[in-house]
């Protein structure tokens, strides 16, 4: 049918609003060939059975940080899709395409369900919502391409996400894996330097801001930077230190020197007039010179039990010294003028709370709880009574894996800070390597956030790797959609995104996948329990068998009529590829390590090859050094 369909985004100026009205007017566009489609700055007069839609803000004068709602109202008489800030416009015109039919899978192109639009009544749309949650977003790990990351980007706000989180101050080691393309012999290093990761960054930052999405950033590799020292990875840094430079170090045995090597690991000496003042003054200085940061994450070193052991430093715990810290850091932010949103990590020695040191500015802070260690077979559970908190022993702590445990920890510290706050897990930075089907470890997130209201905590950021769409996104998908909406049910979801990837099969991939995830174990493959493993060895077997049993009769019927064909073709994959790892962890778990090397060196060999056209959907760097250095795999001649 033919009709004029006119956009209007009134405050030109806003790059979000003009990019919110060109992403409407391009999928429009697609759905309604026949039409024509304007988008505009200045309101234009139509009359039915012409459509005006108003894109705008409730009000110009909101933060931008604020939590996210819009209203679309579109009648015959046109109508509106309003946000309560300019990057809810834009979710808010994403969720009318998803009204209208559109899904979002991935974060490639080929991952869109576009349909053509043969009822003009669905343009007609009535509905409002708020987010569920404040914070939703990802944070960068693995291996990635530019390309990646903007893809990445680009998806967040179609499934109701709102941040983007760049580690370090330039997430140089995240772009070199890739463009070094480390762990894969067979592809050619392009040489890639800081300067480059720079030039990246400033791209990266650009797109964020685009979509009006809110940017955190750093983290970990201020100790470093206190330091003078070079840390943008997890790697040795063979450099001479200045006598100046080790007394800032924690002492450890008596010396004061890098912790194995490596800046980004190890911690300093925080009783220490210089560290502190050091240390705030380089995180202000930061924080100046980058007012696009809304989120600034200050945390310690990325290691454990290697806190300096000298005199002044014992007298308090690494919390009431982290504290104190911070709060420095707040007092020079305060009188440079600067609004900046200042992050605390609870994460190994910092689970622990603090004895006597407390926020001075609470209001400036944003608590966010890491259980790291916790384990991925259950999700958040709150005990009727929560253990106690294990005595703090310097240097000589073990991480909780209970959950009941990790949550102790978080009660403790709630009960000094009641600011606003945040969880950032992992279930996508390594434990959903070690669920084939994915099923689990998306019930598992979707199970996680349903608990999020009842741990006090307002959101959640993902720590995961971006290539994380193998055999599908659907874990990615679950998590936007959940922390947008937290009424919906994952059978709704799980439905609605394996309808849409897999057409009629879908139900039969759903079964299979299912039973898949039923035989895996997450923790297994993240190195937690013993190697040798009875139950583990049944399991995988089972799981080999059924993978290939499954190739043999799905792939045998050509009737197919799912409209994302990359979604089969992914599957196809899957299927070719993912046996090999299964005998390779049933003979692991047997404990023959001969074979079960083997057998993951022909798996790496095969997904090494396959890069290239698979790219997008594995990080082939992160599950190769996941595989070696959590499950145990390692090379057939280091037997």
């Amino acid at each position: 049918y033919l009709m004029n369909i006119y956009l209007n985004h009134t405050a030109s100026s806003d790059q979000t609003l003009l990019f919110s009205s060109q992403e409407l007017s391009s999928y429009l566009k697609k759905m309604l060939p026949q039409s024509h489609i304007q988008a505009s700055s200045t309101p234009v007069p139509c009359n039915p059975p012409d459509i005006c839609i108003s894109l705008l803000t409730y009000d110009e004068s909101l933060d931008t940080i604020t939590n996210d709602s819009f209203q679309i109202n579109i009648t015959q008489d046109g109508g509106y899709i309003k946000g309560s800030n300019s990057r809810s416009v834009l979710i808010g015109v994403y969720h009318y395409l998803y009204l209208l039919g559109c899904r979002f899978l991935g974060p490639t192109p080929d991952c869109e369900i576009i349909p053509i639009l043969r009822d003009p009544h669905l343009l007609f749309q009535q509905v409002s919502h708020t987010a569920s949650f404040k914070h939703r977003g990802i944070c960068l790990e693995g291996a990635n391409s530019l390309e990646n990351i903007i893809d990445t980007i680009n998806w967040l706000p179609k499934l109701g996400y709102n941040s983007f989180f760049l580690q370090f101050q330039i997430p140089y080691t995240f772009l070199a894996r890739w463009y070094q393309h480390e762990g894969n012999p067979y592809k050619q290093a392009v040489p890639f330097s800081h300067k480059d990761a720079a030039v990246i960054t400033k791209e990266i930052v650009s797109e964020i801001k685009k979509r009006g999405l809110i940017l955190h950033q750093v983290g970990h590799g201020w100790t470093g930077a206190c330091l003078g020292v070079p840390s943008s990875d997890w790697k040795e840094a063979d450099l001479p230190l200045s006598d100046s430079q080790r007394s800032m170090l924690a002492e450890l045995n008596g010396k004061r020197q890098l912790f194995h090597g490596i800046p980004m690991n190890s911690n300093l000496c925080y009783s220490s007039p210089k560290v502190i003042d050091s240390f705030a003054k380089e995180v202000v200085k930061y924080a100046y010179t980058h007012p696009e940061i809304d989120y600034l994450h200050v945390w310690l070193a990325d290691e454990y039990n290697n806190l300096c052991e000298c005199h002044n430093c014992q007298e308090k715990l690494l919390s009431d010294q982290y504290i104190d810290i911070l709060n420095e850091i707040d007092r020079l932010l305060t009188q440079k003028g600067l609004q900046t949103k200042l992050v605390f990590l609870l994460y190994q020695e910092l689970l622990w709370p603090p004895k006597t040191s407390r926020f001075h500015n609470p209001d400036r802070f944003v608590l966010m709880f890491a259980p790291i260690s916790r384990t991925f077979e259950a999700s958040y559970q709150i005990g009727d009574v929560l253990p106690q908190i294990p005595e703090f022993h310097r240097n000589y702590i073990t991480l909780p894996v209970n959950l009941n445990e990790n949550l102790t920890f978080l009660r403790a510290w709630q009960e000094l800070f009641s600011g606003d706050s945040f969880v950032y897990d992992y279930p996508l930075g390594r434990a959903h390597y070690g669920d084939f089907g994915y099923q689990h470890i998306s019930k598992i997130i979707f199970d996680d956030i349903e608990q999020l209201n009842n741990l006090k905590l307002n959101g959640y950021i993902s720590c995961q790797e971006l290539r994380s769409g193998l055999p599908n996104f659907l874990p990615n998908y679950v998590m936007g959609r959940k922390l947008w909406d937290i009424s919906l049910s994952f059978e709704t979801l799980q439905k609605e995104y394996m309808e849409a990837a897999y057409g009629i099969r879908a139900q039969d991939v759903i079964n299979y996948l299912v039973q898949l995830s039923d035989l895996c174990n997450c923790d297994y493959f993240n190195g937690k329990g013993e190697r040798i493993h009875s139950e583990t060895a049944l399991r995988m077997e089972k799981a080999a068998h059924l993978t290939r049993s499954f190739t043999s009769t799905h792939f045998d019927n050509t009737e197919d009529d799912s409209k994302s064909p990359v979604f089969q073709k992914l599957l196809a994959y899957h299927c070719r590829t993912y046996p090999l790892l299964e005998d390779a962890l049933y003979l692991l778990a047997k404990g023959d390590k001969k074979n079960a090397f083997q057998k993951w060196n022909e798996f790496r060999e095969e997904i090494c090859k396959g890069e290239d056209e698979f790219q997008p959907y594995l990080d082939v760097y992160r599950i190769t050094e996941v595989s070696q250095k959590y499950t145990g795999f390692s090379f057939p001649e280091n037997v």
